[in-house]
């Protein structure tokens, strides 16, 4: 085991994956850029995941574009159905909207058009994340979006290991997948296995167990989570906190097992209020199992409004522990009081 951050693992598995397999190609905004400067180092992209690979596999391999996510998106697609593996890096999910049409109808739907007569390899890492002042339009957590299109995978890494797993996972599967990498997180460190072996999609994980209530939370919430979970444990409060890992496929026998044994639901989403993930677990279980609920399920989101810039009005706007320990124990009286 090797301890590491989340941005070293990402790397890592680049590494292994480039190494292992010469179709795979790295395409995206600065991912190399400054390397041919006089005396400059590679960028490695804005957040630094894939510095050092143009030096390593050369620009054949790593490949910096202009500033038009339509047109390299649609490369990669492109790419995928004729024989690469691309890893594109959009720098924001925000920037999803400038490319949506070659996500929505073009990677999502080819496949299906084709009658499988190809496979479409693609892999778009992005992030997503409140917390660090990004304001509106850099700081939006969008995997809701992209899990309502038909064709894609999603998945949303909380941890190193998680991160680099996902990413192998994702890129030995036919289907194009969409990894959300939060941005706060990238600084992350945690135990990864010396191999990094591959998370499989739509296999979540069960963080800490307990009988009073379910928690579900990814990314960033994850971790918050964690944090009102320990705080309840002084209260004699036990809790199954679970972190689906992946969006789509979502792995709803775990959850629905948790809230058949805890009969309580609690939903952490950074992502919309509205028609998000969080709706859409609770939606699941209200109908599959809804003799297992005790009490009406609860999520817990930010506010519908676009992200405030100010560092008060994002931390007011996003989930934290302290919220999410409310929402619990509002739950439990809820029950008890009945």
């Amino acid at each position: 085991m090797t301890r590491m951050s989340i941005r070293d693992a990402l790397n890592r598995a680049h590494q292994d994956l480039m190494a292992a397999d010469d179709t795979i190609v790295v395409i995206g905004e600065d991912i190399a850029g400054g390397a041919g400067v006089k005396g400059g180092a590679e960028l490695g992209g804005v957040f630094g995941v894939t510095r050092g690979l143009g030096a390593k596999f050369g620009e054949g391999r790593v490949i910096d574009t202009p500033i038009s996510e339509a047109s390299f998106i649609g490369m990669a697609t492109g790419a995928a159905m004729t024989g690469l593996k691309p890893i594109v890096e959009l720098m924001f999910s925000d920037f999803i909207g400038v490319a949506f049409d070659q996500i929505l109808n073009q990677a999502a739907k080819a496949r299906f058009l084709a009658n499988g007569r190809f496979d479409l390899p693609l892999v778009i890492r992005t992030t997503m994340g409140a917390g660090d002042s990004s304001a509106a339009m850099h700081s939006q957590s969008l995997y809701g979006v992209l899990a309502q299109i038909p064709g894609l995978m999603v998945a949303c890494p909380s941890t190193p290991a998680d991160a680099a797993g996902l990413l192998k996972a994702a890129v030995g599967s036919p289907d194009p997948v969409v990894l959300f990498e939060h941005k706060g997180l990238y600084g992350h460190e945690g135990d990864v296995a010396d191999d990094l072996p591959a998370v499989p999609l739509g296999k979540g994980r069960l963080v800490t167990e307990g009988e009073s209530a379910t928690v579900v939370a990814l990314g960033a919430m994850r971790h918050a989570a964690e944090a009102a979970v320990t705080s309840l444990e002084a209260r004699g409060i036990s809790i199954d906190l679970i972190d689906p890992r992946t969006i789509v496929p979502l792995d709803l026998t775990l959850i629905a097992n948790s809230v058949k044994k805890t009969g309580h639901l609690v939903v952490v989403d950074e992502g919309t209020d509205f028609g998000g993930f969080a709706d859409a677990v609770i939606s699941a279980v209200a109908r599959d199992h809804f003799g297992a609920l005790k009490a009406a399920p609860v999520a817990v989101t930010p506010p519908h409004t676009p992200i405030p810039y100010g560092r008060a009005g994002e931390h007011a706007w996003l989930p934290h522990a302290d919220t999410i320990t409310a929402a619990i124990l509002a739950l439990l009286d809820m029950q008890e009081t009945a």
